[in-house]
C-alpha cells in the first residue's frame, strides 16, 4: 500500500506541477501534499483527495466522491477532502482547476488564522509577555514582525529594563515559529553578543 501511494505521490506531483513545488510528508495515516507549506491535498491508501472548497463542494457533491476517513482511537472521522477517481484523472484541466481552487482556499484560511493569531500562540510567547508587548505598542503578530526581535526587544526594555537576552531570543523564535532552542547556533551567537553589546551601551 505504501508503494502505491508513493507512485500516486508522483503521479500527482507531475499532473499538478504548474501549482508550484509540491512536497510531501506523513499526516494521518496518509501523506500530505503542500505548495509552500500549505496542504491542499491527501493521499492515503494510494488514492488522492483534494481539500473540499466553496468552488469544489458542488463538483464534488454532485459526483458522489468518496470523503477521506481517517480512524483514531476506534473512532472514524471524515476529513475535508474528496477522491480524485479516474474520470477526473482523465480530465487534466479539469483537475487541476480544481486542485488550484483547493491551493487558493487552504492559502486564504491559512493567512485568515494567521491574522486573527495572537501574540502568545507563538513559541515561547507567555501572556504575561504579550501584556508587556503590548504595553510596548506591539499588539499584534503582524506588528511583531515588522519590527523584527531587535527592535521588539528594544521597545520592550523600554516596558521594563531588567529584561536580558533571552527575552530577544525567544523574541526570535517566536518570529520563526520555533522554539528559542532551536535557533541555529549562528543565529544565536549573533543575538547574543548584539544583546550583551547593547546592554553595556545602556550601563554605560
Amino acid at each position: 500500500m505504501k508503494k502505491r501511494s508513493y507512485t500516486r505521490i508522483h503521479q500527482s506531483k507531475e499532473c499538478l506541477s504548474p501549482l508550484g513545488d509540491i512536497s510531501h510528508r506523513s499526516l494521518f495515516g496518509g501523506y500530505s501534499l503542500t505548495v509552500d507549506n500549505v496542504v491542499f491535498a491527501m493521499v492515503s491508501e494510494g488514492e488522492l483527495y483534494l481539500r473540499a472548497c466553496e468552488q469544489s463542494e458542488v463538483y464534488f457533491v454532485k459526483r458522489a466522491a468518496a470523503p477521506l476517513l481517517y480512524n483514531k482511537r476506534g473512532r472514524t472521522i471524515e476529513l475535508n477532502y474528496f477522491r480524485v477517481d479516474e474520470g477526473l484523472w482523465n480530465d487534466q484541466e479539469t483537475l487541476l482547476k480544481l486542485s488550484s481552487d483547493a491551493l487558493f482556499s487552504a492559502r486564504r484560511e491559512k493567512s485568515r488564522h494567521k491574522s486573527h493569531q495572537r501574540l502568545k500562540d507563538l513559541p515561547n510567547l507567555t501572556h504575561s509577555l504579550e501584556m508587556m508587548l503590548w504595553e510596548a505598542g506591539i499588539a499584534d503578530v503582524r506588528t511583531l514582525h515588522a519590527y523584527g526581535a531587535k527592535r521588539s526587544w528594544i521597545k520592550l526594555r523600554s516596558v521594563n529594563k531588567g529584561l536580558g537576552v533571552r527575552v530577544l531570543l525567544a523574541l526570535a523564535g517566536a518570529i520563526c515559529g520555533i522554539h528559542e532552542a532551536a535557533l541555529p547556533a549562528t543565529t544565536r551567537q549573533e543575538l547574543v553578543e548584539w544583546g550583551q553589546l547593547y546592554e553595556q551601551r545602556q550601563a554605560g
